[in-house]
């Protein structure tokens, strides 16, 4: 069988006997015709011609091209879906796809916020000592202090915060662990324990409540995190996972311990937390190049003799 022929058939079952979104359906067209005009330039026109060492070409041609390989991942499931519906309708005998890997995309660096900045947002408005002021900087400390989820700190409720300066959290998969709660985040949430009642239906567990005295939700404290920013004047945008990367960086450059850290975030492996490592290390090169005289650049070093 052709191959442009075997695509129609294909985007034809797709649309309408699996019924896929047109979203689906537009993004495997266009897949297939990349890799299509590819193996008509590789002399390749029928589908039972396509090998392996065909599909490996085609990706490393669309990685010499610059495509990322989020985007050949899917060229590859594209064709993989393609070839398997070929054998499932009995015209092809195997998948040439099948075990051939993208490239590995590299792992994006966290925005994290400076000490200074975290600082600043817990501070945003030191006179507001209103239910929700005492509130909501209970959550900012309570964030930065113990490098919680937004869903983690959803949940809790009253009876995980021990007095004695530990939480108990429920992370991914229902798993519990605890924390330490730092200094500042305990007097915040003293605090906002001492005005939660204004505010607290009766027999409501949650710790954090809304006005309407009900768990806050976590879209309620995305919005109340950016608006705190704003006032804040930190010109950068801040949401829940900011603040968690920030822990991280800030016990990590503090420490240097990265299994405590995978600990404390609760990550079930410690290659999750490694990435933080990445964070570390280039707070250490600014240091070294701030502080070490062989370490700048000559015309750096020329203009500071001037």
């Amino acid at each position: 069988m052709n191959l442009a022929a075997g695509g129609a058939e294909y985007l034809h079952a797709l649309r309408h006997l699996r019924r896929a979104s047109p979203h689906s359906v537009a993004a495997a067209e266009r897949d297939l015709a990349r890799f299509g005009a590819f193996a008509e330039g590789q002399g390749v026109s029928t589908v039972g011609q396509v090998d392996v060492h065909l599909v490996r070409r085609f990706v490393a041609d669309c990685a010499w091209a610059g495509h990322k390989p989020t985007s050949i991942a899917r060229y590859l499931s594209s064709v993989r879906s393609f070839y398997q519906w070929l054998i499932e309708t009995g015209v092809a005998e195997r998948n040439p796809a099948q075990g051939v890997r993208a490239p590995k995309a590299q792992k994006r660096l966290p925005r994290t916020l400076s000490r200074e900045q975290a600082g600043a947002l817990a501070e945003a408005e030191p006179d507001d000592h209103s239910p929700i002021g005492c509130r909501d900087r209970a959550i900012v400390e309570l964030f930065y202090s113990s490098g919680l989820r937004l869903s983690e700190l959803a949940a809790i409720d009253l009876h995980d915060l021990d007095p004695g300066g530990e939480l108990r959290v429920t992370g991914k998969g229902g798993k519990t662990r605890i924390v330490p709660v730092g200094k500042l985040a305990r007097e915040a949430l003293r605090a906002w324990c001492r005005q939660r009642p204004s505010l607290a239906q009766p027999g409501e567990a949650a710790l954090f409540v809304s006005s309407r005295g009900t768990r806050l939700s976590r879209r309620s404290i995305q919005q109340r995190l950016a608006q705190r920013a704003q006032r804040a004047g930190l010109g950068v945008r801040v949401h829940p996972h900011r603040l968690r990367h920030a822990f991280a960086t800030h016990m990590l450059e503090g420490s240097g311990d990265l299994r405590a850290v995978q600990e404390l975030l609760g990550h079930a492996s410690l290659s999750s937390t490694q990435i933080y490592t990445q964070l570390d290390f280039d707070h250490l090169a600014r240091v070294y190049r701030d502080a070490h005289p062989r370490a700048r650049r000559k015309a750096d070093s020329d203009d500071s003799s001037a």
